[in-house]
């Protein structure tokens, strides 16, 4: 889950490489959702086995209300910090 800032505006979608993708979204090489609402901050990720695993987990998600994304990305990240250079030290 990416967002624009805390409590912002937030972006849910797959990728087979986590970090390419958020590199592309960051510098806003991808038209759409991304650009246009700024949302260049990774805030919550979950990783999978499989494609299917994790198109059914983003279609529920985006079933999801607000209430329910925003507790789910405070359990992990209370301070609605940019994960990416974390993972980027790994």
């Amino acid at each position: 889950m990416m967002a624009s800032c805390r409590n912002g505006t937030l972006y849910i979608g797959t990728t087979s490489d986590l970090m390419r993708r958020i590199y592309e979204h960051k510098n806003d090489f991808v038209e759409g959702f991304t650009r246009k609402y700024g949302t260049h901050m990774l805030v919550y990720y979950e990783t999978f086995d499989s494609k299917e695993g994790a198109l059914i987990r983003e279609k529920q998600l985006k079933k999801w209300n607000r209430a329910w994304k925003i507790r789910l990305i405070e359990e992990v990240n209370p301070r609605w910090g940019d994960i990416y250079n974390d993972l980027l030290s790994q």
